[in-house]
């Protein structure tokens, strides 16, 4: 049996090349012990090595050469493989090309993640070697300068190569073998146009990317803050080589177009980890592709930070610590009900408390939490998991949707033999959620009987704190809201003047809205009587539920987001 050799550690290596006593090393690792923190920086502190040892001693530990940027001399050529936008994001410099292999300087040898990622985003076999964090980024700066890359300056270096024009028209579409679908998807300006497309789309915290083939033109289009933004759009025939560029990366059959495929890329950006979730789809005019950005930095998963006010807060975080009971989180698509459920799990996270989830797909991992991907094609359906999660003693589950009436009827089951429940649902409003249940064919008796809480939300966007302006606004517009002018008198209105920080749009992030309505013993009444839905909402609205109008209004009045946006993203009800 082969024998697998262990790393050394930074101590052991600093002591076999003479820079530290044994007695120095034991000192600091007391100290280690004591308060925490990185050995190395403890040795500096304590002034028994410098940084250049701790570099030194971690290229030692990666297998890594340690290189001195600043005697270096870097052909151009070499500094022309990586785009700007590459060597800031992933603080790295190219510093040789050989036999196809390119050497980057890096300030982190530790992170092997990094490579990874270069390897794919710079299509060729990437090594690493260590430098200190200020030499590796003064040596950006002084090899791209200000170089600021920019779509437009790419789209006319891929429309001036024709390598592939005459091939990629629509015409020669048909006649393209696999081998040419390939070389289209290592082409180096498509790679690069890529890459910029996707750190652009993250640094602006988009949410989705579209690429989208129409009959004369192929659009590329984000979705920031909720809204789609369309940038310029490349040249119709280099959908074929964009499109199989997606493909490749993230694993999916470059030779079938014929059927829908989905995939994943995971990459780690600028230390923090990001999931591109991939889409694709055939339509009349080639494949059609959607990545979904999941950004953990963006994501603030903290109950407090959702947009809750604090009578809603201390509520909910009530609910959360029952010990059974149905809480549902309803709204359409993208309005932020697996946020707001996350963080809720994330409030209730203990070692003392079992949780399991089981979601379609797994959207963020979660520290201590049991997460189980819902995969229909083999069976293993919402239905299915939920039974098979009663039998593992979980305290509290999360059902990422209840889509039909057997997981109805399992969640009502669980909530009924002691667990506490979590869901989502698509209803317009918390009231309407009665109806929709009962509708499914659940039986009164037992809706009233699990169902605590339901709780819908809206996302809408907030204003640009950049060019945010006071303004007073039209009468006409105050009306929409319901509201005359009296009921204002006193309060500042706001609005974005747009600029560049906020792509224009005059907003910059999105707060989610609240209706949470409380299930108490006259709800329940309701509920088995089978009223209407005017009637429980008018119930819900008597006991002190804001409705989701009245919860904007209050958003409107902080200074938050504008009458437009609270207008687009909720009904009023007579």
């Amino acid at each position: 049996m082969a024998v697998v050799p262990t790393r050394k550690m930074i101590g052991e290596i600093l002591v076999d090349e003479g820079l530290v006593g044994r007695a120095d090393l034991q000192e600091a690792l007391k100290i280690q012990q004591e308060r925490g923190g990185v050995l190395g920086q403890i040795l500096v502190e304590l002034g028994y090595v410098d940084e250049d040892d701790i570099l030194m001693a971690l290229g030692h530990q990666a297998g890594m050469e340690v290189v001195d940027l600043e005697n270096m001399d870097i052909p151009e050529e070499v500094i022309r493989k990586v785009q700007p936008s590459v060597a800031d994001a992933y603080k790295i410099l190219p510093i040789s090309f050989d036999g196809g292999v390119l050497t980057v300087a890096m300030a982190d040898p530790l992170d092997v993640h990094h490579l990874d990622d270069l390897r794919f985003m710079l299509d060729c076999d990437v090594v690493g070697a260590v430098a200190s964090e200020k030499a590796v980024l003064d040596g950006v700066k002084r090899y791209y300068g200000s170089q600021q890359e920019s779509l437009d300056d790419l789209l006319k270096d891929l429309d001036s190569e024709r390598e592939f024009a005459a091939a990629m028209t629509e015409e020669g579409y048909q006649g393209i073998d696999l081998a040419d679908i390939e070389k289209m998807a290592h082409w180096a300006p498509v790679v690069k146009f890529l890459n910029l497309v996707l750190l652009t789309a993250i640094k602006d915290q988009s949410s989705d990317i579209h690429f989208e083939p129409f009959e004369d033109q192929f659009k590329i289009r984000y979705r920031i803050d909720g809204e789609l933004l369309e940038m310029q759009p490349p040249p119709k025939h280099l959908a074929m080589a964009i499109i199989s560029r997606i493909k490749v990366i993230s694993n999916l059959d470059i030779a079938e177009r014929r059927v829908p495929q989905d995939g994943r890329i995971e990459l780690s950006v600028r230390g923090s980890p990001i999931d591109l979730r991939v889409s694709t789809l055939p339509t009349m005019f080639g494949e059609s592709v959607v990545m979904r950005v999941l950004d953990r930095s963006v994501v603030s998963l903290d109950l407090e930070q959702v947009g809750l006010r604090e009578d809603e807060l201390e509520y909910v975080c009530d609910l959360i610590d029952r010990p059974n009971g149905i809480i549902l989180v309803t709204g359409p698509t993208g309005s932020g009900k697996t946020t707001t459920l996350y963080s809720a799990l994330n409030q209730a996270n203990d070692v003392g408390v079992k949780i399991i989830t089981t979601e379609d797909p797994v959207e963020y991992d979660l520290d201590g939490i049991i997460q189980v991907p819902i995969r229909e094609d083999i069976g293993v359906t919402y239905a299915a998991c939920l039974r098979s999660i009663l039998r593992q003693d979980p305290d509290k589950i999360l059902v990422g949707e209840i889509r039909d009436l057997e997981t109805a009827q399992i969640a009502i089951e669980a909530s009924l033999t002691g667990h506490i429940v979590f869901s989502t649902l698509h209803t317009n409003d918390a009231p309407s959620t009665v109806t929709r249940l009962l509708d499914m064919g659940l039986e009164p008796f037992l809706v009233a009987a699990t169902l605590e809480s339901v709780i819908a939300q809206r996302l809408v966007r907030v204003i640009c704190t950049k060019c945010k302006h006071p303004y007073q606004p039209a009468e006409e517009h105050l009306m929409q809201l319901g509201l005359l002018p009296q009921d204002v008198e006193g309060k500042t209105f706001y609005y974005g003047k747009r600029c560049d920080h906020c792509n224009r749009t005059g907003y910059r992030g999105r707060s989610a809205i609240f209706e949470v309505m409380k299930i108490d013993s006259k709800m329940r009444d309701l509920i088995i009587q089978q009223r209407s839905t005017d009637v429980v909402r008018a119930e819900a609205v008597a006991a002190g539920m804001r409705t989701l109008r009245d919860s904007g209004i209050l958003k409107i009045f902080d200074g938050l987001t504008t009458i437009e946006e609270v207008v687009r993203e909720t009904l009023a009800f007579e």
